[in-house]
């Protein structure tokens, strides 16, 4: 038998990803698209979050995860249930009724937001059917339902969770310099760091390794590459991470 949707619970996620060259913190989104069937007038044109309902034989998370395969074809990520977004008027816009109505859902929808953090390079935008895009998050297209402010406060977790957990490396290859990582939390952040003293801080942590390699293929003279060590930084700091920046 074929699983039944819980009609009035979804699972909306937010996906951020980090652009090394523009040094911007994205989103992806979807275009959310309807013409009228007489005329052909458009009804509805800008941007979503992904989300699913949950089926009936699903634990949250299983959405959760089931939203990010089949948006991005990822898996085993980082993920963070960070609110339920509840209002009985979040879908109460014009344009997201004539959504609602096309599509058949229920309008008193009850909402469980995760975020993942992904590195941009493994997600393939060219043969995914979804069509997805990122946006830097600071520069967000027009936005359908509430997910503007789903976005804003994923976004605000993230900051707060950025400074006491180790979670800004999911945002960065396996290798990577130490200009790469200061420019992801002061992206992130919204600081301007100084250089020296975030190289010095960091140098101390015994979960951040230098490894016997520099970059290729760069112009200049080429820098250093580290990893982070996730097993040592678990049998070390557990819940005492902290960078002060």
């Amino acid at each position: 038998m074929v699983p039944q949707i819980i009609p009035n619970i979804s699972v909306d996620c937010v996906v951020f990803g980090f652009d090394a060259n523009t040094k911007s913190l994205n989103v992806l989104l979807l275009d959310r698209y309807l013409e009228s069937e007489e005329n052909h007038e458009i009804l509805v044109n800008d941007h979503v979050l992904t989300g699913y309902h949950t089926l009936e034989n699903e634990t949250i998370d299983d959405t959760a995860t089931r939203v990010l395969r089949e948006l991005t074809g990822l898996d085993n990520l980082y993920k963070k249930q960070f609110k339920v977004f509840g209002d009985p008027n979040r879908l109460m816009n014009e344009k997201d009724l004539i959504w609602a109505k096309s599509e058949n859902f229920n309008q008193r929808t009850i909402t469980i937001a995760y975020y993942f953090l992904v590195k941009t390079h493994e997600v393939d935008l060219e043969n995914n059917q979804h069509k997805p895009k990122w946006f830097p998050v600071n520069d967000l297209p027009e936005l359908g339902f509430d997910h503007k402010k789903v976005i804003n406060e994923a976004y605000a977790d993230l900051k707060a969770k950025s400074l006491f957990q180790p979670i800004i490396f999911e945002l960065l290859p396996d290798k990577f310099t130490i200009k790469e990582l200061q420019d992801v939390y002061e992206c992130i952040l919204g600081v301007e760091i100084d250089n020296r003293n975030f190289r010095r801080k960091l140098l101390t942590k015994k979960y951040l390794i230098e490894l016997n390699e520099k970059q290729v293929g760069v112009s200049k003279k080429p820098s250093q590459l580290f990893m982070f060590s996730k097993d040592i930084y678990q049998k070390i700091y557990k819940e005492s991470y902290l960078i002060s920046i």
